[in-house]
């Protein structure tokens, strides 16, 4: 079989993660394809709902979306995907998940050549594989995504996280928003107090009420909550008797509807979470807090203020705290009240503070 780097596929299929931050972080590499190999088919392949966030993304040609199911619906579901990788005559196929079965799926569905990082047992299911870089913990999350594409002859590049945004979508959040009482020139804040993986990525519900206690001193600025079904109840708690400048929008969005609203922030104050890397696939300013994680592997992208106090135990990437979270406790609320007037910048003259 021809080697990877002489070859030159025709129709490409990527399996993008599961995670709404990961999948945001592994964009740059269907730009990077598209630029390699610009006469490709290039096919996103990725689960719903997150798969929406591709919808206006111009380096794919198809987006294959699927579901996670259980039971007797999960078999069924892994029948229509393996026909329909099959159907779909790839020629090349890359692995940014790192499970057996995505692997097994990609050999079962024929794809010529299958490329992904050796891990779980699943190397003989593909043609080409590598070991995990040595200093995985080390480097950013998107350059590890990036060096999957050195057998391709494809160099590390310079491309970072994206999303493609329709604008009449964006109207729309815009119209939302008026809708929800925030008049337009007015300064808004995004807080994002909720992340998927765990409570330990969190930082404590009180300090995000605080410091939207200490943003409302200022007639202009309006707060916005964001947060999915899951985190709804935390959200509807922290915002129990604000007053009206304070929009509570957690588990009413969708993920498109979510990147839109973001968009129209002046910046976001959020954990490690999904919502962070789509802020800075979008540009909005970032203010980010960093307890079990490491900012240095998963950490925005682009650019934005990192808060991360670096106890001894950090990161330790567990779901929840095993002992006193200390190092989320150790973020007081006035310096993320602080982070974030000094990224308003520009707009800092609207600014009326009362003391």
């Amino acid at each position: 079989m021809e080697s990877l780097r002489s070859f030159k596929p025709r129709n490409i299929i990527v399996r993008l993660p599961n995670w709404i931050g990961d999948l945001v972080m592994a964009t740059p590499i269907l730009s990077d394809l598209r630029s390699a190999y610009p006469d490709a088919r290039i096919t996103a392949m990725c689960r719903s709902p997150i798969a929406e966030l591709l919808k206006e993304d111009p380096q794919i040609d198809e987006l294959f979306c699927f579901s996670k199911t259980s039971g007797f619906g999960r078999h069924t579901e892994r029948r229509n995907v393996i026909e329909k990788l099959r159907k779909g005559g790839y020629d090349l196929g890359i692995l940014l998940t790192h499970s057996f079965s995505s692997a097994w799926w990609f050999w079962l569905g024929h794809i010529k050549y299958r490329l992904g990082y050796e891990c779980n047992g699943r190397r003989l299911l593909l043609t080409d594989s590598i070991p995990f870089p040595q200093n995985i913990q080390s480097q950013h999350l998107v350059t590890t995504y990036k060096m999957l594409l050195e057998p391709l002859g494809i160099p590390i590049s310079d491309t970072a996280p994206h999303l493609y945004l329709a604008q009449n979508q964006v109207n729309a959040a815009r119209a939302l928003l008026t809708q929800q009482g925030i008049p337009d020139g007015a300064i808004i804040v995004g807080i994002n107090p909720g992340a998927t993986y765990g409570s330990a990525k969190c930082w404590l519900p009180e300090r995000f009420r605080a410091v939207t206690e200490k943003l409302l001193c200022d007639k202009n600025i309006y707060i916005v909550y964001f947060g999915d079904i899951g985190t709804a109840n935390l959200v509807k708690e922290i915002c129990a008797s604000l007053p009206p400048r304070v929009v509570n929008l957690a588990g009413l969005t969708g993920l498109n509807e979510l990147a839109c609203l973001i968009s129209h922030c002046d910046v976001l104050v959020t954990n490690d979470s999904g919502p962070m890397h789509i802020a800075d696939a979008i540009a909005t300013p970032i203010v980010a807090l960093f307890g079990s994680t490491s900012e240095v592997v998963t950490g925005p992208y682009r650019s934005g203020t990192i808060v991360h106090k670096h106890v001894e135990c950090s990161p330790c990437y567990q779901r929840t705290c095993p002992i006193d979270f200390r190092c989320m406790k150790k973020i007081e609320a006035d310096e993320v009240y602080d982070a974030v007037i000094r990224i308003l910048g520009a707009k800092r003259s609207k600014l009326h503070v009362i003391a």
